[in-house]
This record gives C-alpha cells, structure tokens and sequence, in this order.
C-alpha cells in the first residue's frame, strides 16, 4: 500500500510487509500530533480543575496565577455556556469556571448529567 508493492496473502491484507504497515501507522500519527496534544492539554485542564473541587466542594475560588501555576492552559476549552443573566462559563468538559474579576475565577462542576442515547 505505501510502497506499491503487490500485496500477496490473504484478501483482506492491506500490506505487503511490516516496514509499509510501520510507515503507514506512522505517518497517520504524524498528522494527528496537533489532535493529540490539544486533548492532552484538555485532559490536564480537566484534571486541574477536578483536584480543586476534591473533598466534596460544589465551588471554589482561585486566582488566575495559581492555576498558571499548576499548568491551566485557558486558550483550551470545550465549549462555553452563558446563562440567563449573561454569566459566561467555560468548561473542560464537565468542570469549568466562571470568571468574576480581578484575575479571581469560581470553579465549578456541571450538575446536569448528558442524555445519551445508544
């Protein structure tokens, strides 16, 4: 498939040997670093923001400084949510935080749980 060598074998093989299906794989993760390093960023943010709220806290309140402290990275977010009375939150997946002046942010937990159907 990489080389273009005849693929001998079985009908559904797809590689004539384990260098080409080595550099086929590779080069699917090379085009993928970008993809994997923003969901690592994700994920950390996430963790940060769960070790917060540890011991059963529903908020806490945090200076930016101590976040960038522990590596929040703010340019990553999965999405944001304004409410009714134009409060604007961001989230890492199911945590996020509230900005509420003075480099001071409330962090928070979703309550609502995701209706997914299978």
């Amino acid at each position: 498939m990489s080389c273009g060598e005849i693929v001998r074998g079985r009908s559904d093989k797809k590689f004539c040997n384990d260098y080409c299906r080595n550099a086929y794989n590779n080069e699917l993760k090379k085009s993928n670093s970008e993809v994997r390093y923003i969901n690592q960023v994700l994920g950390k943010n996430r963790r940060i923001l769960e070790r917060l709220l540890s011991n059963n806290a529903t908020t806490i309140k945090i200076n930016k400084e101590n976040l960038h402290q522990l590596g929040f990275q703010f340019k990553y977010i999965t999405h944001i949510y304004t409410t009714l009375s134009s409060k604007t939150y961001y989230y890492c997946y199911d945590y996020g935080y509230l900005p509420v002046g003075n480099d001071w942010f409330l962090i928070v937990k979703k309550k609502e749980s995701i209706d997914r159907k299978t």
